[in-house]
């Protein structure tokens, strides 16, 4: 990603702040060579590893999971808020449109997550995530049976984040 200077971000904690604000992000990777990609909900695990840990899962009938290689890079976008500025608003003229933007890119190793037990801890703890903003939060006790088809049907991957790049964008320059 093109970053000047200016638009660089380094400090941890805004970042993984983007990554848990906007934790639907887009999976990148490659498969013999052709770029794929997949639009999921993440979760940060900043404690993990050196830059974090991302904990992720896919339907299992989404082949991406397939082309994961332990030792290849893939990478993962954490799109934050953005707008289009107009010249309009501008007080010096001539301008030209722009568009204000935050984004944080996280490089990483794919590890599959194959134990059931852990599966099922991952999924509750994303669901808490997502549920606890609700004033009655949905409690992840379903029948064992019917919860173990459902993580059957899913891969869960974990990344360890070997780099992060942050660009907020928020002004012409």
């Amino acid at each position: 990603m093109y970053i000047p200077d200016f638009n660089q971000v380094e400090d941890r904690a805004l970042l993984f702040d983007l990554m848990h604000r906007f934790s639907f992000a887009t999976l990148i990777s490659t498969d013999e060579g052709i770029p794929v990609a997949s639009h999921l909900p993440f979760m940060i695990r900043p404690s993990g590893g050196t830059n974090g840990i991302l904990v992720g899962h896919m339907a299992r009938a989404n082949t991406q999971w397939r082309s994961f290689d332990p030792e290849r890079e893939i990478l993962t976008i954490f799109q934050g808020d953005h707008a289009y500025i107009s010249p309009s608003w501008y007080v010096q003229h001539p301008s030209v449109p722009t568009w204000n933007y935050v984004v944080v890119h996280a490089y990483g190793l794919p590890r599959i997550v194959e134990d059931e037990d852990a599966v099922r801890r991952m999924l509750r703890e994303l669901v808490h995530q997502h549920e606890s903003g609700f004033q009655v939060p949905w409690q992840m006790d379903l029948p064992p049976d019917y919860e173990s088809k459902m993580i059957k049907g899913i891969v869960a991957f974990e990344i360890t984040i070997s780099r992060l790049q942050g660009k907020f964008k928020l002004s012409q320059n």
